[in-house]
């Protein structure tokens, strides 16, 4: 079958049952499609919308939550809310915003108030009935600690009559960071900027920030407690372990053993600050606290896989075979990129192992950057999703046919303001035309500018969702 092809700077073959959510995402579609394969690359950049629609969080808060009467129904739980003395919410990360707006939407004047702690694009937008408060991110500063004092502020107020909505998605532990007692902001900065450049998984990163904190790894729940605990959430980590995604209010399931190892693994124990380490090996608060007694129910509202699922339905639209890689890719970048283009590449010739008129998608994974000793210098020239294109660029270099996007579906990799790259076989040679090296881009990890000079670099601006990578190849 040969697939249908789209207009470049078009949007089409979005299925209607996303079509009320699908809003334009790509903010520079025209510049990414003026150039290589264009019909492709908008083909490519269509089903990349049609994923972060499916993503949207206030989507899935619409399947799984709804209001009957005096009752809350939420993921097949029911809560009497005239027997509530107090509803409040309460929440921080990078899709928080979009589930509190649509939280407040439903209960109207049934919601007591709460506090949300979001990035400061989104804290533009009021909400009139909780407090919105700015945090710093993907490295804590002094307002993650204002917005993290706010939370457990409002949380030492409830009491057994009382339910707390919660909705902490990815994004949160530096949005709401409050460092214990001996461990200064700077440390605790110094702390998260060393983790995130490791290469260490998400999972590793959560083990040992989760016991450096006063509200991660259960401790916002306790002071919650004996309210109940409502959780809404979106993963954004492989695998949906619950104590990663929305870790300040379910029971952790780490050690600080656990978190002493992964240092140790990682050759970390003499890179972080002398504080942190002496927190670890000597301080008894270091350990989680125990929610057992805690009335918790915890509702997962988009996963990486509803983006999946709906770009396999757009693309077979299209005309084209689809192919799930699944959400639980892993690994370092660049090597990512490079193996799947390289797949690719093998297909377009010899059509296996996958035919050609195909569109491969995952979503859900995580792929990672080790940045070495000098993390602090190089920390915001590029990121994951941005090494694995140029990887993938490389192995693309002259091959026709293929386009290949890799993006953060929070819109913003690696810290930086762009979510990622799309490329193809032009992109090595449109750098070369600038003077340019990919494989330099890669080993001096600045691959930003680099994208953003080939006109490879996606901008989508703040999604207000997020599910870790979304990978999305074309082989026409």
């Amino acid at each position: 079958m040969v697939p249908r092809r789209s207009t470049p700077g078009v949007r089409t073959g979005i299925p209607t049952d996303l079509a009320d959510q699908a809003v334009a995402r790509i903010e520079n579609r025209a510049r990414l499609t003026d150039h290589g394969d264009q019909e492709l690359r908008a083909t490519v950049l269509d089903l990349a919308e049609v994923a972060l629609a499916a993503l949207s969080p206030s989507a899935g808060l619409r399947r799984s939550v709804a209001l009957d009467g005096k009752d809350l129904i939420a993921g097949g739980r029911s809560y009497d809310l005239s027997a509530v003395d107090r509803l409040v919410l309460l929440g921080a990360g990078k899709a928080s915003a979009e589930l509190a707006t649509a939280v407040e939407r439903l209960l109207g004047p049934r919601l007591d108030g709460g506090v949300l702690v979001v990035p400061p694009a989104a804290a533009e937008k009021p909400l009139s009935r909780l407090t919105v408060v700015p945090g710093e991110h993907p490295v804590p500063g002094p307002a993650s600690v204002a917005g993290a004092r706010a939370l457990l502020e409002q949380a030492g107020r409830l009491g057994e009559r009382d339910l707390a909505i919660c909705v902490f998605t990815g994004g949160s532990s530096a949005l709401a960071s409050l460092p214990p007692p001996g461990i200064t902001n700077t440390d605790k900065a110094r702390l998260h900027r060393l983790l995130l450049s490791s290469g260490m998984s998400v999972v590793e990163i959560n083990t040992v920030r989760k016991h450096v904190s006063l509200i991660k790894g259960g401790r916002l729940a306790r002071a919650i407690a004996p309210a109940r605990i409502l959780n809404l959430t979106v993963s954004d980590v492989v695998g949906d372990p619950l104590d990663c995604i929305t870790d300040p209010t379910v029971q952790d399931t780490s050690t600080v053993t656990d978190a002493l190892s992964v240092l140790s693994e990682w050759e970390m124990l003499d890179r972080v600050p002398e504080s942190v380490r002496d927190y670890l090996v000597t301080c008894a608060e270091a350990t989680s606290p125990d929610l057992g007694d805690a009335d918790i129910h915890t509702i997962l509202l988009a996963r990486g896989e509803d983006g999946s699922d709906a770009v396999l339905k757009a693309a077979q639209a299209r005309g084209f075979t689809g192919v799930r890689l699944g959400g639980s890719l892993e690994g370092e970048a660049a090597t990512a990129g490079r193996v799947l283009a390289t797949l690719a590449r093998e297909s377009r010739v010899t059509g296996s192992p996958w035919p050609r008129g195909t569109v491969v998608v995952a979503c859900g994974g995580e792929s990672t950057v080790n940045l070495g000793p000098d993390a602090d210098e190089l920390f915001g020239r590029g990121g994951p999703s941005q090494e694995a294109a140029v990887g993938a660029a490389l192995a693309l270099d002259g091959v026709l046919g293929i386009v290949a996007l890799f993006a953060d579906t929070d819109g913003s990799d690696g810290g930086t303001a762009i979510a990622g790259g799309l490329v193809d076989s032009s992109t090595a040679g449109r750098a070369g035309e600038l003077g340019l090296s990919l494989r330099k881009g890669l080993v001096d990890h600045a691959t930003t500018a680099l994208l953003e000079a080939c006109g490879d670099a996606v901008l989508t601006g703040t999604t207000r969702t997020n599910a870790n990578d979304l990978i999305i190849i074309g082989v026409s």
